[in-house]
């Protein structure tokens, strides 16, 4: 009974010696990580602050008719170039030019579905999706250069491409397809020169519409029988622009090309309103403002392939002839503007405004 008692009460002999040299050593702890504070400003065991959360990363597809080294497609590349760049590469864009992702109307078609993210169109057969781009079809109601650029990228312009969002469109920006001119085989020096001739013309009754106001006789005609058609006979010009002049080479069947001007239809850069309204505030600026930035870029693209395409043409022996004065060709198709006016009128008005 004696041996127990003594047993406990070395038990409590060794519990009381721990308990004080592990106060002590406490005590060391607590003024080492004083210690350590006072040295580095922050106790050795304090956690780490977490990164910042990093934003969503996207990784979009566009869709683009032309080929690689195209201007618009060099645009497209840019406008991807600077979204990449702006948000630290968590929003990447692939483009996919020569049509792989469709033509213009499918593409157009695929990003109201969401489907494909962007497309860069014409805005000719955007027409078919929002009325108010019709507009662009009528002839002469710019100009020059200068004059439609102060239009798109002034309050109506900006506007215009708001409009969208009613197709299920998010419109970003416009890029250059330069003005369309005539071209026949035969000599054209004037206006008087083009009556009489079956011009081909897009199916389009504006289109139409212009052609018979000019004293030509239009012929609608899908792109790709143009050169055979010219070469034949079959027609005696067509219209379009100096890059599309030269790369379809239908300046080695119509010879003579007339810079009349009669329509500049803008190219339109947009993206699908259900992928857009997915996109935080900070990513729709961001979008934005890529797009924006973008086209200063396309439009130098756009003079130097211009200037190339002249070039080209003019050492094959093509003959340029430039308008300078457009009012007779205006005034010739005065009655295909009367008759649109009322349906294109706020922005008409806004265009001559910005004349």
């Amino acid at each position: 009974m004696l041996q127990n008692k003594r047993l406990v009460s070395l038990f409590c002999l060794v519990m009381i010696i721990a308990l004080a040299l592990s106060a002590c050593g406490g005590g060391n702890n607590a003024a080492n990580n004083e210690k350590n504070k006072n040295d580095n400003g922050a106790a050795e065991n304090t956690p780490a602050p977490a990164p910042p959360a990093e934003g969503p990363k996207y990784n979009f597809r566009l869709a683009e008719t032309h080929p690689a080294d195209y201007p618009t497609t060099k645009g497209d590349m840019k406008f991807a170039e600077l979204v990449k760049e702006k948000s630290d590469g968590r929003i990447t864009i692939d483009v996919f030019p020569s049509a792989q992702l469709g033509e213009e109307k499918s593409a157009i078609e695929q990003v109201q579905l969401g489907a494909i993210e962007f497309t860069r169109v014409s805005s000719s057969p955007l027409g078919e999706f929002n009325k108010e781009f019709g507009v662009f079809s009528l002839p002469y109601i710019f100009d020059n250069d200068e004059h439609v650029w102060k239009f798109l990228l002034g309050d109506a312009g900006m506007k215009l491409l708001d409009s969208l969002e009613s197709s299920r469109l998010k419109g970003l920006g416009y890029y250059t397809s330069g003005s369309r001119n005539f071209y026949s085989e035969k000599p054209l020096k004037s206006l008087e020169d083009l009556k009489g001739l079956k011009i081909r013309v897009q199916e389009n009754q504006l289109n139409i519409a212009m052609i018979d106001a000019l004293g030509a006789n239009a012929t609608p005609m899908p792109y790709g029988e143009v050169y055979s058609a010219l070469q034949t006979g079959v027609i005696d010009g067509a219209e379009n622009n100096y890059p599309s002049y030269f790369s379809s080479k239908h300046y080695e069947v119509a010879k003579n090309y007339i810079l009349d001007g009669h329509q500049r239809v803008p190219e339109v850069l947009m993206m699908s309103k259900t992928a857009w309204d997915k996109l935080s505030p900070e990513d729709q600026a961001i979008i934005k403002e890529a797009a924006l930035e973008s086209i200063t870029f396309q439009r130098e693209e756009w003079a130097k392939y211009e200037k190339l395409s002249e070039e080209q043409v003019r050492a094959a022996g093509a003959t340029i002839t430039e308008v300078t004065d457009v009012t007779p060709w205006q005034e010739a198709v005065k009655p295909v503007i009367d008759a649109n006016r009322q349906q294109y009128k706020t922005i008409l008005d806004a265009i001559d405004a910005a004349r």
